[in-house]
Protein backbone atom coordinates (compact mmCIF):
# COMPACT_ATOMS: atom_id res chain seq x y z
CA UNK A 1 0.00 0.00 0.00
CA UNK A 2 1.70 3.44 -0.79
CA UNK A 3 1.74 5.92 2.11
CA UNK A 4 0.73 9.55 1.46
CA UNK A 5 1.37 11.13 4.94
CA UNK A 6 2.04 14.77 5.78
CA UNK A 7 2.17 17.60 8.77
CA UNK A 8 2.22 21.33 9.49
CA UNK A 9 2.78 23.02 12.64
CA UNK A 10 1.60 26.73 12.93
CA UNK A 11 1.95 29.27 15.87
CA UNK A 12 0.31 33.03 16.10
CA UNK A 13 3.42 33.88 13.94
CA UNK A 14 2.43 31.25 11.00
CA UNK A 15 5.60 29.62 11.10
CA UNK A 16 5.27 26.64 8.97
CA UNK A 17 7.41 23.25 8.47
CA UNK A 18 6.44 20.76 6.15
CA UNK A 19 7.30 17.06 5.19
CA UNK A 20 5.98 14.67 2.10
CA UNK A 21 6.56 11.27 2.49
CA UNK A 22 6.06 9.84 0.09
CA UNK A 23 -45.40 9.37 -5.36
CA UNK A 24 -48.41 7.63 -6.37
CA UNK A 25 -48.30 5.14 -8.62
CA UNK A 26 -51.30 3.39 -8.86
CA UNK A 27 -51.89 -0.69 -10.51
CA UNK A 28 -49.76 -3.68 -10.34
CA UNK A 29 -46.26 -1.21 -11.21
CA UNK A 30 -46.19 -0.21 -7.49
CA UNK A 31 -44.37 -2.91 -6.11
CA UNK A 32 -41.55 -2.75 -8.55
CA UNK A 33 -41.97 1.28 -8.37
CA UNK A 34 -41.69 0.52 -4.20
CA UNK A 35 -38.71 -2.21 -4.47
CA UNK A 36 -36.52 0.36 -6.82
CA UNK A 37 -37.25 3.26 -5.16
CA UNK A 38 -36.22 1.02 -1.62
CA UNK A 39 -32.61 0.06 -3.86
CA UNK A 40 -32.19 3.77 -4.58
CA UNK A 41 -32.73 5.34 -1.54
CA UNK A 42 -30.83 1.99 -0.07
CA UNK A 43 -27.51 2.99 -2.41
CA UNK A 44 -27.47 6.22 -1.72
CA UNK A 45 -27.93 5.72 2.22
CA UNK A 46 -24.57 3.40 2.04
CA UNK A 47 -22.46 6.01 -0.17
CA UNK A 48 -23.57 8.37 2.48
CA UNK A 49 -21.99 6.08 5.08
CA UNK A 50 -18.98 5.35 3.51
CA UNK A 51 -17.79 9.53 3.70
CA UNK A 52 -19.48 9.51 6.97
CA UNK A 53 -16.72 9.85 10.02
CA UNK A 54 -15.50 6.85 11.19
CA UNK A 55 -15.55 7.11 15.59
CA UNK A 56 -13.30 4.47 16.47
CA UNK A 57 -11.05 4.60 13.60
CA UNK A 58 -10.53 8.20 15.23
CA UNK A 59 -10.54 7.10 18.69
CA UNK A 60 -8.17 4.69 18.29
CA UNK A 61 -5.69 6.97 16.64
CA UNK A 62 -6.16 8.87 19.85
CA UNK A 63 -5.39 5.87 21.90
CA UNK A 64 -2.33 5.28 20.25
CA UNK A 65 -0.78 8.65 20.36
CA UNK A 66 -1.76 8.71 24.05
CA UNK A 67 -0.04 5.16 24.44
CA UNK A 68 2.90 6.55 22.80
CA UNK A 69 2.80 9.62 24.98
CA UNK A 70 3.08 7.66 28.01
CA UNK A 71 6.09 5.80 26.92
CA UNK A 72 7.55 8.82 26.17
CA UNK A 73 6.79 10.45 29.70
CA UNK A 74 4.41 12.79 27.85
CA UNK A 75 1.04 13.56 29.39
CA UNK A 76 -2.06 12.34 27.80
CA UNK A 77 -4.38 14.70 24.98
CA UNK A 78 -7.65 15.43 26.01
CA UNK A 79 -10.31 15.15 22.93
CA UNK A 80 -11.26 18.54 21.92
CA UNK A 81 -14.66 17.92 20.09
CA UNK A 82 -14.14 21.62 18.17
CA UNK A 83 -10.42 20.03 16.58
CA UNK A 84 -12.54 16.97 15.62
CA UNK A 85 -15.26 19.05 13.80
CA UNK A 86 -12.19 21.21 11.87
CA UNK A 87 -10.68 17.80 11.04
CA UNK A 88 -13.61 16.21 10.23
CA UNK A 89 -13.91 19.61 7.60
CA UNK A 90 -10.49 19.08 6.14
CA UNK A 91 -10.62 15.29 5.62
CA UNK A 92 -14.03 15.83 3.68
CA UNK A 93 -11.82 17.70 1.33
CA UNK A 94 -9.27 15.52 0.77
CA UNK A 95 -11.17 12.57 0.17
CA UNK A 96 -13.44 15.34 -2.47
CA UNK A 97 -9.61 16.26 -4.18
CA UNK A 98 -8.74 12.62 -4.71
CA UNK A 99 -5.19 13.44 -5.34
CA UNK A 100 -2.24 14.30 -3.32
CA UNK A 101 -3.42 15.24 -0.29
CA UNK A 102 -2.35 18.96 1.69
CA UNK A 103 -3.12 21.06 4.29
CA UNK A 104 -4.43 23.82 2.21
CA UNK A 105 -6.11 23.53 -1.08
CA UNK A 106 -7.51 26.05 -3.24
CA UNK A 107 -10.29 28.74 -1.57
CA UNK A 108 -9.76 26.60 1.90
CA UNK A 109 -9.32 28.06 5.22
CA UNK A 110 -5.67 28.07 6.66
CA UNK A 111 -5.11 25.40 9.77
CA UNK A 112 -5.43 27.92 12.23
CA UNK A 113 -8.58 29.20 10.98
CA UNK A 114 -10.29 26.16 10.42
CA UNK A 115 -9.95 25.14 14.11
CA UNK A 116 -10.62 28.64 15.54
CA UNK A 117 -14.24 29.37 13.41
CA UNK A 118 -15.08 25.64 14.85
CA UNK A 119 -14.96 27.23 18.04
CA UNK A 120 -11.37 25.56 19.18
CA UNK A 121 -9.36 27.98 21.36
CA UNK A 122 -5.67 27.51 21.89
CA UNK A 123 -2.32 29.29 21.02
CA UNK A 124 -0.71 26.86 19.06
CA UNK A 125 -1.51 24.10 16.91
CA UNK A 126 -0.08 21.65 14.78
CA UNK A 127 -1.43 18.85 11.99
CA UNK A 128 -1.15 15.46 10.64
CA UNK A 129 -2.33 13.69 7.53
CA UNK A 130 -2.26 10.67 6.26
CA UNK A 131 -4.06 8.30 3.52
CA UNK A 132 -3.50 4.48 4.65
CA UNK A 133 -4.97 0.95 5.06
CA UNK A 134 -5.60 1.11 8.58
CA UNK A 135 -5.56 3.41 11.53
CA UNK A 136 -2.21 1.47 13.33
CA UNK A 137 -0.56 1.56 10.29
CA UNK A 138 -1.41 5.36 9.65
CA UNK A 139 -0.18 5.63 13.47
CA UNK A 140 2.83 3.64 13.12
CA UNK A 141 3.60 5.97 9.93
CA UNK A 142 3.70 8.99 11.98
CA UNK A 143 6.05 7.84 14.60
CA UNK A 144 8.55 6.80 11.68
CA UNK A 145 8.54 10.10 10.88
CA UNK A 146 10.47 12.74 12.92
CA UNK A 147 8.33 15.77 12.38
CA UNK A 148 5.04 13.65 12.61
CA UNK A 149 6.41 12.28 15.92
CA UNK A 150 7.40 15.44 17.00
CA UNK A 151 3.80 16.50 16.73
CA UNK A 152 1.99 13.89 18.47
CA UNK A 153 4.62 13.56 21.14
CA UNK A 154 5.22 17.38 21.75
CA UNK A 155 4.59 18.10 25.48
CA UNK A 156 3.36 21.39 24.44
CA UNK A 157 -0.18 20.63 22.82
CA UNK A 158 -2.59 19.05 25.25
CA UNK A 159 -5.65 18.57 23.04
CA UNK A 160 -6.49 16.40 20.21
CA UNK A 161 -9.07 15.86 17.49
CA UNK A 162 -9.00 13.13 14.86
CA UNK A 163 -11.44 12.40 11.91
CA UNK A 164 -11.15 9.22 9.72
CA UNK A 165 -12.57 8.59 6.29
CA UNK A 166 -13.08 5.75 4.29
CA UNK A 167 -13.15 6.21 0.48
CA UNK A 168 -11.51 4.13 -2.11
CA UNK A 169 -10.34 0.97 -0.42
CA UNK A 170 -8.48 3.43 2.33
CA UNK A 171 -8.59 5.99 5.05
CA UNK A 172 -8.12 9.47 4.91
CA UNK A 173 -7.15 10.78 8.34
CA UNK A 174 -6.58 14.34 9.66
CA UNK A 175 -5.15 14.86 13.24
CA UNK A 176 -5.26 18.18 14.88
CA UNK A 177 -2.67 19.38 17.92
CA UNK A 178 -3.03 22.79 20.16
CA UNK A 179 -1.73 24.05 23.66
CA UNK A 180 -5.29 24.94 24.80
CA UNK A 181 -6.74 28.21 25.89
CA UNK A 182 -9.28 28.74 28.83
CA UNK A 183 -12.33 30.53 26.90
CA UNK A 184 -13.16 33.72 28.88
CA UNK A 185 -15.61 36.13 28.43
CA UNK A 186 -14.99 39.57 28.19
CA UNK A 187 -16.53 40.24 31.57
CA UNK A 188 -14.46 36.97 33.14
CA UNK A 189 -11.21 38.47 31.48
CA UNK A 190 -12.12 41.17 34.15
CA UNK A 191 -12.87 39.27 36.50
CA UNK A 192 -9.58 37.16 36.31
CA UNK A 193 -7.10 39.83 36.03
CA UNK A 194 -8.69 42.07 38.66
CA UNK A 195 -8.16 39.34 40.73
CA UNK A 196 -4.49 39.40 40.46
CA UNK A 197 -4.04 42.73 40.73
CA UNK A 198 -6.21 43.00 43.99
CA UNK A 199 -3.98 40.69 45.70
CA UNK A 200 -1.75 43.54 45.69
CA UNK A 201 -3.40 45.35 48.18
CA UNK A 202 -4.86 47.63 45.52
CA UNK A 203 -8.91 48.42 45.54
CA UNK A 204 -10.47 47.95 42.42
CA UNK A 205 -12.92 50.42 40.50
CA UNK A 206 -16.11 48.65 39.28
CA UNK A 207 -16.63 51.37 36.87
CA UNK A 208 -14.75 49.62 33.57
CA UNK A 209 -15.73 51.95 30.94
CA UNK A 210 -12.37 54.23 31.14
CA UNK A 211 -10.16 51.20 31.39
CA UNK A 212 -12.40 49.77 28.62
CA UNK A 213 -11.54 52.70 26.43
CA UNK A 214 -7.79 53.02 27.45
CA UNK A 215 -7.98 48.75 25.85
CA UNK A 216 -9.03 49.86 22.32
CA UNK A 217 -6.45 52.76 22.00
CA UNK A 218 -2.21 51.60 21.24
CA UNK A 219 -0.86 54.60 23.27
CA UNK A 220 -1.60 57.20 25.68
CA UNK A 221 -3.86 58.03 28.10
CA UNK A 222 -7.42 57.74 28.00
CA UNK A 223 -9.01 61.44 27.82
CA UNK A 224 -10.74 61.76 31.37
CA UNK A 225 -13.64 64.51 31.37
CA UNK A 226 -14.33 64.47 34.60
CA UNK A 227 -12.58 62.96 38.05
CA UNK A 228 -9.29 61.76 38.51
CA UNK A 229 -6.06 60.89 35.96
CA UNK A 230 -5.01 57.63 35.74
CA UNK A 231 -1.18 57.70 36.64
CA UNK A 232 0.05 54.62 34.85
CA UNK A 233 -1.73 52.83 32.27
CA UNK A 234 -0.66 48.79 31.14
CA UNK A 235 -2.10 47.30 28.04
CA UNK A 236 -0.69 44.00 26.72
CA UNK A 237 -1.87 40.96 24.66
CA UNK A 238 -1.43 37.13 26.03
CA UNK A 239 -3.65 34.03 26.25
CA UNK A 240 -2.06 32.70 29.69
CA UNK A 241 -4.43 35.03 32.43
CA UNK A 242 -2.65 33.06 35.34
CA UNK A 243 0.03 36.23 36.01
CA UNK A 244 0.57 39.44 35.10
CA UNK A 245 3.23 41.29 33.29
CA UNK A 246 6.49 41.70 35.29
CA UNK A 247 6.50 45.61 34.43
CA UNK A 248 2.92 45.68 36.10
CA UNK A 249 3.68 43.73 39.03
CA UNK A 250 6.78 46.09 39.49
CA UNK A 251 4.24 48.66 39.24
CA UNK A 252 2.18 47.23 41.70
CA UNK A 253 4.69 46.27 44.06
CA UNK A 254 5.80 49.96 44.25
CA UNK A 255 2.52 50.52 47.01
CA UNK A 256 2.62 54.23 45.06
CA UNK A 257 -0.74 53.19 44.07
CA UNK A 258 -4.11 52.48 45.73
CA UNK A 259 -6.64 52.09 42.81
CA UNK A 260 -7.34 50.23 39.73
CA UNK A 261 -9.71 49.85 36.70
CA UNK A 262 -9.36 46.74 34.96
CA UNK A 263 -10.82 46.63 31.04
CA UNK A 264 -11.61 44.30 28.10
CA UNK A 265 -11.68 44.85 24.66
CA UNK A 266 -11.31 42.53 21.82
CA UNK A 267 -7.55 41.37 20.81
CA UNK A 268 -5.38 42.88 17.60
CA UNK A 269 -2.88 42.21 15.09
CA UNK A 270 -1.59 39.06 14.60
CA UNK A 271 -3.76 36.69 17.03
CA UNK A 272 -6.31 36.04 14.19
CA UNK A 273 -7.82 33.08 15.38
CA UNK A 274 -5.40 31.99 18.11
CA UNK A 275 -7.13 32.60 21.00
CA UNK A 276 -5.70 35.75 23.11
CA UNK A 277 -7.23 38.82 25.31
CA UNK A 278 -6.49 42.24 25.15
CA UNK A 279 -6.32 43.49 28.83
CA UNK A 280 -5.45 47.65 29.91
CA UNK A 281 -5.23 48.50 33.97
CA UNK A 282 -5.40 52.32 35.08
CA UNK A 283 -3.47 52.77 37.70
CA UNK A 284 -4.19 55.68 40.11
Amino acid sequence: MAWAITMVRTTPRNNRVWVYIAVNSPGKHLPMILIAFLLFVGCRVVAAQSDEYLLAEGQQLVALANQARAQAGVPALKWDAALAQAALRHTRRMVSEGGAIQHDYPGELALSERAGLSGAHFNLIEENIAVGPTSPEIHDAWMHSKLHRENMLNPEVDRIGIAVIAKRGVLYATADFTRGVVAYSPAQVEEQVGSLVARNGVKLISDHALAREACTANRGFPRVENGAQPSFVMRWQDSDLTHLPPNLVSQLSSKRFHEAAIGSCPASGEAGTFTAYRIAVLLY
